[in-house]
């Protein structure tokens, strides 16, 4: 496969992830490395893959940072006199590196964004924005009494972000600010349990899961160290407010029918549930999902789930190693109505491997013929630690697409099942430099994704591979991780234990 280098040269270390992150959603079939003087050993990798006769060609990008400005060069490689597009400078109107940082580094972002725009000879949907939680900006600006006319001209003027995402930013800041308005900030929490544990291992994923065939003997150590974290948090917060509650992963339905019913016990035996307002398990893979397992959720009072079918194409299924077919999708999803669950989630990944709109569109009227309560549409993040980035080695990434025609798509589909926007966030490296956006009807939303994003209450994480995060009065945010691998989670339980201790009784 014809592999093609983009070097980014910059003589300052601050602002490579911003750089990488702009440059690359403008070339994405590049492999785009930021080099500064301190990192000059990138260049190894394409040297290597150079020596071994494989066809390979490297563009560079050439940025030289003064204290009050930048001058930025683009070319090809051993072609020094002959510019590849043009040399552009700027200087910097406000701030300089040491004594304006944060207005330097916005006028950087401005300069590169619009000299790569120039370049390109496209835009990006959301501008230079390099966030993973572009509502959150203007949650922020609603939050200090701005205008939707305000909000809309900052983002438009600051971050050129374009018309439809700001508009689509603003609509999701004010439903979620509506939202969150039942939410107990300070005197209260939420909480989630890992189950890290899936039938398989999708080409796109890079989540903390082990298979659960090689796993299944500590499945039930691992839960009984959930136990015993869940035993100290709810000791440690008695005196607060569980909001919500998320069980995810990995997959939570691997676990076997008496297994959820051991988890789920022991979470009503310790956590007060009076005020709880949502209550959800990721569901997730079809071919994880049994009646005898819906049962226990529902005995259990769990009132929201997912069952995620990611498309309706069954060739796409096979390709991307997801083992459950589109028949198991429509049986788990008639089964979770039959049992009653009135708050049912379908997760959507846009831009897989092959799929045309039409393909897309296919997908959305099989859904639309299901009628969930909730849909959540991703758009296909390249993610280094999955499969889909050899992948993508393999096969070239044009062969991934995702166009504001399959964005356009989803979110008719979604209108035509009565839901609107409710919570949106970013990854690095998206398909189409798009957005996950979560749609819902009314009554339905759901109220832990949007405490996730937003952190705007503190969340307890349980389990493998889960990171906890305390929220302070005055905004400020610590974090907790606890140790991804499995085995070393249980060997090592009193510490993770520990780790909670000091986050959630410090300063208390």
């Amino acid at each position: 496969m014809y592999k093609k280098y983009l070097f980014v040269n910059i003589n300052h270390p601050s602002f490579e992830y911003d750089v990488n992150s702009i440059v690359k959603a403008f070339y994405p079939d590049r492999q785009v490395k930021v080099l500064t003087p301190e990192s000059v050993s990138l260049r190894e990798e394409f040297e290597e893959v150079k020596a071994l006769g494989k066809e390979v060609s490297l563009e560079e990008i050439m940025i030289e940072l003064t204290e009050t400005g930048a001058v930025m060069t683009m070319r090809v490689e051993g072609s020094t006199p002959e510019r590849f597009g043009a040399e552009y400078e700027w200087q910097s109107l406000a701030g300089t590196l040491t004594d304006g940082y944060d207005q330097y580094k916005a006028g950087f972002k401005t300069f590169l964004y619009k000299t790569l725009e120039h370049h390109a000879g496209k835009s990006l949907p959301w501008g230079n924005l390099t966030g993973i939680r572009p509502t959150k900006i203007a949650y922020g600006l609603l939050e200090e009494g701005k205008t939707a006319e305000e909000i809309h001209e900052y983002l438009q003027k600051k971050y050129f972000v374009s018309e439809e995402k700001a508009l689509l930013s603003i609509d999701v800041a004010q439903r979620e600010r509506e939202l969150l308005s039942q939410i107990h900030y300070q005197g209260g929490y939420s909480l989630y349990v890992g189950i890290p544990f899936c039938p398989t291992t999708c080409l796109y994923c890079s989540f903390t899961s082990f298979p659960i065939a090689a796993y299944r003997k500590k499945v039930d150590a691992y839960l009984d160290c959930l136990i015993r974290e869940m035993e100290f948090v709810s000791k440690t917060y008695q005196d607060k407010i569980l909001d919500t509650i998320y069980i995810g992963g990995g997959t939570p339905t691997t676990l076997e029918p008496e297994q959820l019913e051991k988890l789920l016990f022991h979470l009503k035996k310790y956590f007060d549930f009076s005020q709880v307002k949502e209550f959800t398990v990721e569901a997730g893979r079809a071919d994880s999902i049994t009646r005898d397992k819906l049962k226990v959720l529902k005995k259990y009072g769990v009132s929201r789930i997912s069952v995620n079918p990611q498309t309706m194409k069954q060739e796409t299924l096979d390709i991307i190693g997801r083992k459950a077919s589109v028949a198991q999708v429509l049986e788990a999803y008639r089964m979770a109505r039959e049992e009653g669950f009135d708050n049912i989630n379908m997760d959507l990944i846009l831009g897989l491997p092959g799929e045309t709109a039409e393909d897309v569109r296919h997908t959305i009227d099989a859904v639309v013929r299901l009628n969930p309560d909730s849909l959540t549409v991703h758009s296909l993040a390249i993610k280094r630690a999955s499969k889909l980035a050899n992948w993508i080695q393999e096969y070239g990434i044009q062969t991934l697409s995702n166009t504001d025609e399959t964005m356009q798509i989803a979110s008719e589909g979604a209108k035509r099942l009565g839901m609107k926007p409710y919570y949106l966030y970013r990854q690095k490296n998206m398909s189409g430099n798009f957005e996950n956006v979560g749609y819902a009807r009314p009554g339905k939303y759901g109220l832990y994704n949007i405490l996730i994003m937003e952190e705007v209450q503190t969340i307890i994480a349980l389990g493998a591979g889960c990171i906890s995060k305390r929220v302070w009065p005055d905004g400020r945010i610590e974090r907790s991780d606890s140790i991804k691998d499995v085995s070393l989670y249980l060997e090592k339980i009193d510490e993770m234990i520990e780790r909670k201790r000091t986050l959630m009784c410090e300063g208390a």
